[in-house]
């Protein structure tokens, strides 16, 4: 108990000094868990989607949409149970700052293929009947104030004019990696209000077993290989890490970043250790002479790194995962399912120790080396 005693004391005297290093090193692994974060959201929406899901696109790029009339082809390939499709809408709503995906989507076939988008029975019935109608995600109830039954107003920018639809249904999705803040509206209502009727951006299959996945993939590819729309056919999981690519190389970005600051904090930790050491030599030399052990001395320096760095850790680490829960962010729509996961807060604690140990070796060893007669010369 003494020796806690002495931690606090030394702690305590120099409050300023402890507080802003402990805020640093709460800062470098606040960063730390935020950048790799991102790398491990960007990572597990890469990996979404069911092993019986396909999604077919245009061969040329996702931009150049498919004709309609592939639904009927579709469907009759054998292993495909059960087609839908969709089309990027790309409506701004208000000044348009906050963005969020809307799509046009075959409603029935689209909500049966996406059980993962929970939707109340009468709310799904009640889409289904009104064409003008959409469902939102529950997040969007948060950012804009909506309503069930509010008329929404989105600008058309890849299909002009105000596109007004009244809001029906609430989704929640059952995964967090699906975003819970898009739009869905009848992609008949597309159809009708446009020049450009018959078209699909994509088409999503349900097939018998994953097994067949690569047979089914290759005869959809043939059968449209020499169409005007070629076809490119995968694994939705595939799919979605197409996106995630899009990303670059962010993973070593924000490594190194991340790493970069831990590192600038342990020069700032260590050298606020070496300055406490230094500044307390002739208390060193005390307790050596009342018999206090270099082992003990060692001991009560490490203490002191240790409680400035797993203090930090606490703050930084816990902090993170608080706050971006309580917050739900999700970089407005772009990362869903932001959390900090139990791997990183694991990462977190093993560079908190490491730092502990890189600022206060150095300055442990010295106290415990210290000769007492050439301590007390020093201060004199």
């Amino acid at each position: 108990m003494r020796h806690l005693t002495l931690v606090r004391a030394n702690l305590g005297r120099h409050l300023r000094r402890t507080v802003l290093t402990i805020a640093s090193v709460a800062l470098a692994l606040f960063l730390f868990a935020s950048l790799r974060t991102v790398v491990t959201t960007i990572a597990l929406t890469g990996q979404f989607g069911s092993a019986r899901r396909l999604v077919v696109t245009n061969a040329t790029g996702i931009v150049f949409p498919l004709p309609l009339a592939y639904a009927n082809r579709l469907s009759a390939v054998p292993g495909v149970q059960a087609v839908s499709w969709a089309n990027w809408f790309g409506g701004r709503y208000g000044d348009g700052k906050r963005f969020f995906a809307n799509f046009a989507v075959d409603a029935e076939s689209y909500l049966k293929m996406y059980p993962e988008l929970v939707l109340p029975p009468e709310q799904r019935e009640a889409w289904l009947k009104d064409k003008s109608s959409a469902i939102i995600g529950v997040r969007l109830l948060d950012v804009f104030g909506w309503q069930l039954g509010q008329n929404v107003t989105l600008q058309g920018t890849i299909f002009p004019g105000d596109w007004t639809f009244t809001i029906r249904g609430v989704y929640r999705p059952s995964d967090a990696v699906l975003n819970d803040d898009m739009l869905l509206f009848h992609h008949a209502l597309l159809d009708e209000r446009t020049n450009r009727a018959g078209i699909a951006g994509w088409y999503v299959l349900e097939i018998d077993h994953p097994d067949n996945g690569p047979r089914i993939a290759k005869t959809i590819d043939d059968q449209f290989r020499n169409s005007s729309s070629p076809t490119k056919t995968g694994t939705e999981q595939a799919f979605n890490a197409s996106f995630a690519t899009m990303w670059g190389n962010v993973g070593l970005l924000m490594n190194t970043i991340g790493l970069a600051v831990v590192f600038a904090i342990l020069l700032v930790t260590a050298n606020a250790m070496m300055m406490s050491a230094r500044e307390r030599t002739a208390e060193v030399a005390v307790l050596k002479t009342i018999g206090f052990s270099d082992r003990t001395l060692f001991g009560l320096v490490m203490l002191e790194a240790g409680a400035i760095t797993l203090t930090g850790a606490a703050l930084g680490l816990g902090g993170a995962k608080l706050l971006y829960r309580a917050t739900n962010f999700n970089a407005a729509g772009f990362l869903p399912g932001f959390d900090v996961t139990a791997e990183t807060l694991l990462a977190g604690i093993g560079i908190a120790l490491a730092l502990m140990l890189a600022s206060g070796v150095v300055p442990a060893l010295r106290a415990a080396r210290l000769p007492v007669i050439q301590a007390l010369r020093r201060v004199e």
